[in-house]
């Protein structure tokens, strides 16, 4: 969804944004200002985490409270209840799912049980996205709503093919929204990293990548059993690898099909009429 012009993005009777980045830029942040005005916010990590993917998270759960007789007992008589508190802001129970691969006793993942867990990932973030259509009509026809954001995960990028129009996830989110790219500076890449090593995010990578960075992990460190890597070193050596990676991507993707605005801009934006400003003006500048 292109426009000839800032106004006509404006003047539209209604407004959807599809906003995409690297975890941590600050698309949850303009989400939670815009839904103080009356935008709908449409989380897809919240929506992996609750619809695709709340099974498995749930499962999980319950597969470490068997581990402990009291709780196990209490499981089987069915006593108890154990389930996901996952919020637009707190997506750890997403994060402890997806988990790191490395030693098991420092927490990590056997390296091909987070292989497979990646796979339902993947699968999981193409329905969400593909499904952004559904919820910008149910926003309007059900809720009222006639301003949407779609606030996407970092790892967009991994699961569309960003060269091709006719790749099926770029022409659902273009068929229905504007695709808007919040980029980072340098110095945000390295804030993003120190947050990731505190907080980390639900992380996807492609699979030959993160073979390829595993095998180099391990050559770096002086590591030959997959089962001695220390999980969180990996996790933030790989988030690091991954981010440099997608940028450039990212920005691909922006130029071709949507529009991009700096994350230090989003510092104006205070409510949705700044919002369709700050749309406008990257509208213009796609036009120049």
């Amino acid at each position: 969804m292109l426009f000839a012009a800032a106004d006509e993005f404006a003047n539209a009777p209604r407004h959807a944004v599809t906003v995409f980045g690297m975890a941590g830029v600050g698309k949850t942040r303009l989400a939670a200002i815009l839904r103080k005005s009356n935008w709908f916010h449409y989380s897809v990590d919240y929506r992996i985490g609750t619809r695709h993917m709340g099974e498995f998270i749930v499962d999980n759960f319950k597969a470490e409270a068997m581990k402990v007789p009291f709780l196990r007992e209490l499981l089987r008589s069915d006593s108890i209840k154990i389930e996901s508190n996952i919020t637009f802001s707190n997506l750890d129970p997403l994060s402890t799912y997806l988990g790191r691969p490395g030693n098991v006793a420092k927490g990590g993942l056997p390296l091909a049980e987070y292989q497979r867990r990646q796979e339902q990932h993947r699968v999981a973030e193409i329905a969400a996205l593909q499904e952004i259509g559904l919820f910008i009509s149910r926003a309007h026809d059900l809720y009222g709503y006639d301003d949407f954001i779609a606030d996407t995960g970092g790892s967009l990028i991994e699961v569309v093919d960003h060269t091709n129009p006719e790749d099926p996830v770029i022409k659902a989110l273009t068929a229905h929204s504007a695709l808007l790219y919040i980029r980072g500076t340098e110095a945000d890449a390295h804030e993003l990293v120190r947050r990731f090593k505190a907080s980390p995010k639900p992380m996807y990578y492609q699979p030959p990548f993160l073979v390829q960075k595993w095998t180099e992990f391990k050559a770096i460190n002086g590591v030959a059993d997959d089962s001695e890597v220390d999980p969180d070193a990996f996790g933030a050596w790989g988030f690091e690898a991954l981010l440099r990676d997608r940028l450039p991507r990212y920005q691909a993707l922006a130029d071709r099909f949507g529009y991009t605005v700096d994350a230090v801009d989003l510092a104006t934006v205070r409510d949705g009429t700044d919002f369709v400003a700050l749309m406008g003006k990257a509208i213009s500048n796609r036009m120049r």
